[in-house]
């Protein structure tokens, strides 16, 4: 098994990301097992800080199967488990104009879920557009030069 359960590719295409934290998420047993399935959605999930504690806001975890009468639901909002400091930290950036709690990723370590929470500038459209132009010419580069490499071991 994979220690990636999944990613939002969202995030790095909407946000500059100037920091990341790592979290646990308070899961029920239902949960859990719907995630050792692959059955989570992270794209439009975030963190929001509230009463001194840190939520989990539009994770998509898709109900078990094969529970018995006691199912969850989809899309609740769940707390992340980190320390004191960085929940005041977090706060911090949240009461900044401009930025956002995007959850970058959810993976496994050892038996725990952990997600990381990146602190995000958002982009504008032209950002987004320079992104990709970069992305193309660095493929079109690794094309190139592996066109190359082929033409001199012949």
């Amino acid at each position: 098994m994979s220690d990636e359960i999944a990613t939002n590719r969202k995030a790095s295409r909407d946000f500059f990301i100037e920091e990341r934290f790592e979290a646990g998420v308070e899961l029920r047993g239902t949960e859990v097992k719907s995630i050792r399935q692959g059955k989570v959605n992270v794209s439009d999930a975030f963190a929001r800080v509230e009463r001194g504690q840190t939520w989990l806001y539009n994770l998509d975890i898709q109900p078990y199967d094969k529970a018995s009468h006691v199912q969850h639901e989809a899309r609740r909002t769940r707390r992340l488990l980190l320390h004191k400091r960085e929940i005041l930290k977090l706060f911090a950036y949240s009461n900044q104009k401009g930025l956002a709690l995007p959850i970058l990723r959810m993976y496994w370590k050892g038996q725990h879920v952990k997600v990381e929470i990146g602190v995000g500038r958002g982009k504008n459209k032209g950002d987004q557009r320079q992104d990709l132009k970069e992305k193309v010419e660095k493929r079109e580069m690794q094309r190139a030069m592996a066109g190359f490499n082929e033409r001199g071991r012949k």
